[in-house]
């Protein structure tokens, strides 16, 4: 693993590191805040998963994260959406191949030797991180914005007894039935769609749900809403009787103004029960 880079932030370190994917078969960088508490021992986590074009450093440096995560002694996880580099698939278009991701394992042509996002954010950076930082395993949150909060979701309802809390800002909620969603899982998992309804939150929502408190924001002046579908999974958090808080915030939209607007909120409902 190699440091790019380390700053001070917040009375912690933000850092920004890079090694190579098994998973992804190539190289990957991410992010990690740490707050002051991990001086002394291992930190609760929550990870923040991106959107559609992102990077690590989107969050990183637009979300406002740290302030709050330094406050509440958590630590921070910021993946890429995506693998990248020469001999990496990509497509013309800006939401399929490289940063856009998807959190699926691709299973066809020509995605299926790097784009494995499942696998990488489940298991390889997961491991990576607890054996060579003061990281928690037992105490993790996720939350994502927008495709990320897609993943967020989707990892945590698959995941049971991995995640303490989860949390979502604007995401696309039902990617089965909306074009935002329907392109990307076809062209990395196939057309037989019984394999896409683990990918689907809403789905997963009323099949299974989650075993812990559910935090969701959407811009009720989101310019996207109608690919997000917030209303299917609302509608299937009811159905379900799933614990949970979902909000629309008037005159929000989709940017990371929205999303910094709203993070403290997100934190400090993770940290509540990260260190419960």
């Amino acid at each position: 693993m190699e440091t790019l880079s380390e700053n001070a932030c917040f009375g912690g370190k933000q850092g920004v590191y890079r090694h190579t994917s098994a998973a992804c078969n190539c190289d990957m960088t991410f992010g990690l805040f740490l707050p002051a508490e991990a001086q002394d021992g291992p930190v609760p986590v929550l990870w923040y998963l991106s959107g559609l074009t992102c990077t690590h450093e989107n969050a990183m440096t637009k979300a406002g994260a740290q302030a709050w995560a330094a406050e509440q002694g958590i630590a921070l996880i910021f993946p890429d959406t995506s693998p990248r580099g020469e001999g990496v698939a990509d497509d013309e278009a800006y939401d399929l191949g490289q940063g856009a991701g998807f959190y699926v394992n691709a299973t066809q042509e020509p995605w299926a030797p790097h784009f494995n996002m499942w696998d990488y954010i489940a298991e390889e950076l997961p491991a990576l991180i607890t054996e060579n930082f003061p990281i928690d395993p037992d105490r993790q949150s996720i939350t994502g914005h927008s495709m990320g909060g897609h993943g967020a979701l989707t990892l945590a309802m698959n995941l049971p007894g991995r995640y303490r809390s989860v949390s979502a800002f604007a995401p696309i909620s039902n990617p089965t039935g909306a074009d935002w969603g329907r392109k990307q899982l076809s062209a990395y998992l196939g057309d037989d769609e019984a394999n896409w309804a683990k990918h689907d939150a809403s789905l997963l929502m009323r099949d299974v749900g989650f075993q812990g408190p559910v935090l969701i924001d959407t811009g009720a002046s989101d310019q996207f809403i109608d690919l997000l579908r917030p209303e299917e999974l609302s509608q299937a958090i009811a159905q379900k009787r799933q614990q949970a808080v979902v909000r629309l915030q008037p005159g929000y939209d989709h940017s990371y103004f929205f999303v910094s607007t709203f993070m403290e909120d997100h934190v400090t409902f993770h940290a509540e029960h990260l260190w419960a």
